[in-house]
């Protein structure tokens, strides 16, 4: 059964991903908390940005859960406008397109579309998130 959520055009394979980072003509955001960094491991060369801070910079209303996901973790000093000097250094100024990940695929498609929400259409999410990101062994 597909998933509501499924878009092709937001989505991108992991292995495509990867291939687009190696030859430098993307750049990964990595949208999952500093817990789960800790746990799963972070991916080299991917810019932390985790999405219910995003969410919260950008004014959305953040659920219960993510609140608390939120609160679980130490306090950002990242404010929007270091978000947006941060994104545009890659997205503008490096014409490089931006590809979000996540655990699985899932909340890397609701920051895909926040972020075409405010402009950036080169904007792409990783379908199979961390989980299916290609490693050394791979």
């Amino acid at each position: 059964m597909a998933n509501e959520t499924d878009n092709p055009q937001l989505e991108i394979s992991a292995k495509s991903a990867h291939e687009l980072v190696e030859i430098g003509l993307a750049v990964l955001l990595d949208i999952r908390q500093p817990f789960e960094l800790e746990l799963e491991g972070a991916v080299d060369g991917a810019v932390l940005v985790p999405l219910f801070r995003l969410k919260q910079l950008l004014g959305r209303v953040l659920s219960e859960e993510e609140q608390e996901l939120l609160d679980a973790d130490e306090p950002d000093e990242r404010d929007f406008q270091h978000f947006l000097s941060l994104i545009n250094q890659y997205h503008v100024t490096q014409d490089q397109i931006l590809l979000c990940l996540c655990n699985s695929g899932r909340r890397s498609l609701r920051a895909a579309e926040l972020l075409r929400d405010l402009g950036y259409a080169r904007c792409l999410s990783v379908r199979e998130g961390f989980r299916g990101w290609p490693t050394a062994e791979t």
